[in-house]
Formats: structure tokens, sequence, C-alpha cells
């Protein structure tokens, strides 16, 4: 028994890490398929499934390999504890022979302890067979503990300060910096500004300015490395989260629907919001004139991600979504970019006449969403370069008047061709 013990145990430790390389393998495969379920379209563009193929193919081939060799060791284990037993029913009879020849053995004791063995042996088989599925299960549940082990960085105080905002909507930077997995290079330097309520902010800057960054802070998805972020007159980090998101609603970078319908997707901003209330925000939003044009109109479904609707029919739902919670600070990600620029100018007019009272941050990547704006940043490495009003910037700031200059020049250019 000890013997057999002590083989158990050298399977446990033997094979474990075995099962964590399949586990990684396994990973890759999962990996490997989901790029490529998802980029489909992509991979026919370019006419790449033979690239595709190979590659799902080489990952497979290391999972199949590490599978074998992390059974075929295992395999062994079941093998080795049958010689041991039967190693010992062999000394049994060996031992027992000769006690029997002495006369200090019955050979009715013999039997009873060769069926003690036996018994011994099936039960040590199946020990075996739990113990070889607790090491493929112990390498995936130290996976798992490792997800509920995670400790989420943003702590809130639970004495939060929030009976006393003094403004709706007021937003204020203080000398804010922000590096992403505490690296040492800060991608926002010395951000510090002000939203009123009521204003609407416009944000622009070249590809890589942080602009997407600085709105993401916002809401908390990350937390500054120094300096403040408050809201309504209170540091973000002492506001209940319920009452932070439930003042902001954020129209991101890359549109999200959810299976479903379309007046579902609406209703993901505020769950008891009438019939009205959506076709209203759908109307500010010029979502409303395509979904009436279909059959089942708002109760019409969605496929996954939202599928068998164009990018702009799925950011101007999304900013319906964001306009029918009524928030008191309404944050646009670059969310009319897929959108034609009659559309985007109504839908620029629509949120004028919505946002009054509201403070309204826009980033853009075309200068003629934020020329309206009350206040308008410029970012530029992470850095503010200028604040101010259009005819203030075009006079003062180099970087957006080269902006605005090669977009105008695209335009005319544009417009004399065709």
């Amino acid at each position: 028994m000890p013997v057999v013990a002590i083989l158990i145990f050298s399977n446990m430790n033997i094979g474990y890490p075995y099962f964590v390389k399949v586990q990684r393998a396994l990973d890759n495969v999962n990996s490997i398929m989901r790029e490529y379920l998802s980029g489909v379209r992509v991979v026919k563009a370019f006419n790449r499934f033979n690239y595709e193929t190979n590659r799902f193919r080489k990952v497979n081939e290391e999972y199949s390999g590490l599978s074998t060799t992390a059974m075929r060791i295992m395999a062994v284990f079941s093998p080795i504890n049958a010689i041991v037993v039967n190693i010992g029913i062999i000394a049994i009879l060996w031992i027992g022979a000769v006690n029997v020849n002495r006369g200090n053995m019955q050979v009715g004791q013999i039997i009873a302890f060769i069926n003690y063995m036996t018994q011994i042996l099936f039960s040590i088989m199946i020990i075996s067979m739990v113990f070889n599925t607790f090491v493929r299960a112990r390498a995936s549940a130290e996976r798992i503990g490792e997800v509920f082990m995670e400790e989420s960085t943003l702590l809130y105080n639970k004495d939060n300060q929030h009976k006393k905002f003094k403004y709706r909507g007021r937003v204020d930077f203080e000398h804010v910096y922000f590096s992403y997995n505490n690296q040492s290079k800060a991608v926002m330097k010395d951000i510090s500004f002000t939203c009123m309520p009521g204003e609407t902010v416009g944000i622009i800057g070249a590809t890589g300015s942080g602009k997407t960054t600085l709105v993401n802070l916002i809401p908390r998805f990350y937390d500054v490395k120094s300096g403040s972020i408050k809201v309504d007159g209170v540091d973000i980090k002492y506001i209940d989260k319920d009452i932070l998101m439930d003042k902001i609603a954020i129209v991101p970078q890359k549109t999200i629907l959810f299976t479903g319908t379309v007046i579902d997707n609406v209703r993901w901003g505020r769950g008891d919001a009438t019939l009205e209330e959506v076709r209203e925000a759908a109307k500010i939003s010029m979502a409303d004139e395509f979904i009436s044009s279909f059959p089942e109109q708002y109760d019409t479904r969605l496929g996954q991600g939202g599928v068998n609707f164009s990018g702009g029919q799925k950011q101007r739902v999304s900013i319906a979504r964001a306009l029918i919670k009524k928030p008191e600070i309404l944050i646009l990600d670059d969310s009319t970019s897929a959108v034609d620029v009659t559309t985007e100018d109504s839908i620029r007019r629509g949120l004028k006449r919505y946002s009054q009272g509201l403070t309204c941050i826009i980033i853009a990547q075309r200068i003629t969403s934020v020329m309206g704006a009350d206040k308008i940043i410029v970012l530029d490495e992470g850095k503010i370069k200028a604040i101010g009003k259009h005819e203030e910037l075009m006079k003062s700031c180099d970087i957006y008047k080269d902006i605005f200059n090669s977009q105008m020049v695209k335009e005319l250019t544009s417009i004399v061709r065709e």
C-alpha cells in the first residue's frame, strides 16, 4: 500500500505540468478558431483560406501531440499499480505456502488474503482513474481560480459624497497623468480643463493622440496615475459607481449591438422607456427614418453584433441608446464616422437641441464635427496643445490649422472631381 500511495502521488506531480501545457495548447486552438470565424469575411476577401487552414493545423497538431504525451504518461501508472498489487498476491502465495508447509497457517487464510488483495486491486484501479481525472481538473481549476482571485483596482469610498453635488454635469480635469499597466511612460500628461453644464466640448487630434483614453477616464474605465477628475465638484474616486454611471452615457468608438430587436437595443439605455420615447431618441439620432422603413419597424430583429445593419445604422442606434438614458454627461467617441456628411449634420443639429443643459463631449476625426462646439481641445501626443473656439484656434494653433486645411482641401478636391 505505501508503494501504491507513492505511485499515485508521483502520478499527480508528473502529470500536472503536462496538462497545464495541454490547456494552453487548447487556448491557442480556440483563439485561432475564434479569429477565423470573426474575420471570415476578411479571410475570404484576401483569399487566405490556405493560410488559415495551415495555422489551425499547426496549433491543432501541437495540441494533439501534447494531449497524446500527457495521456501516455498517465496511462503508465495504472499498469504499474496493477503490477505492484499482483506482486503482493505472488508474495502472499509464496510466503503462505511456506507457512502452510510449516503448519503455521491454514489454506483458508491464504485464500482470504488473496481475495482481499483482489478487492484492493479493483479499488486501486478506480482510485487511479479518479486521480487521473483530478490531475486534469486541477490544471483547469487553477486557471479558473486565477480569474476568481483577480481583484478590481478601482476602489470606491463607501462614504461617498454624492449628496454634495452643486452642479449638473460639470467635469474637471486637474493635472491628470495616466499610463497603461503602470508603465513609466505616461500617455496622458498634465491634462487640465473644465466642461461646464450645457457646454459642447470637442476633442480633436491625430490618431494616437489620446482622445479615447481621455474620455475613458471619466467613467473610470481606468484610474488616473496622478491628478484628479471631478464630476460636479467631487472626485470620481469618491462617487459610488452606480451613481457615476447614471450620470454618464457613452457612445463608444466601436459600436456594440446585441442580439434581439431594435427597441430592446435602444432600451439598454433605460429599460422602462416607452415606444414614444424610443422613437423620439431615434429621430434625434436619425435612426427612425431607416427603422420605420423595415416591415417590423422597431421589432426588427438584429443578428449577432448587428450583422444585418450597416456601420452607419449601428452607430445611429447606438446614439439613440445613449440619448434615451437622458444623462447629465454625454460622451460621443467618433460616433458618426460611418455616416455621410448630410446625416452627420442632421444628427449634430438634433444633438444641439437635445444637449441643452447637459455636458456633451464629442471626439471626432472630422473637423466639421467639432467646429460648432463651445470649446475645442486639441490633443497631441497625450498633451493639450490648445483650447478655444474654432475662430480662436485658427489664429493661434498650428496643429488645428493643419488639420483644418488638410481636411478642407480633400473635401474640395473630391467635390471638384465629382
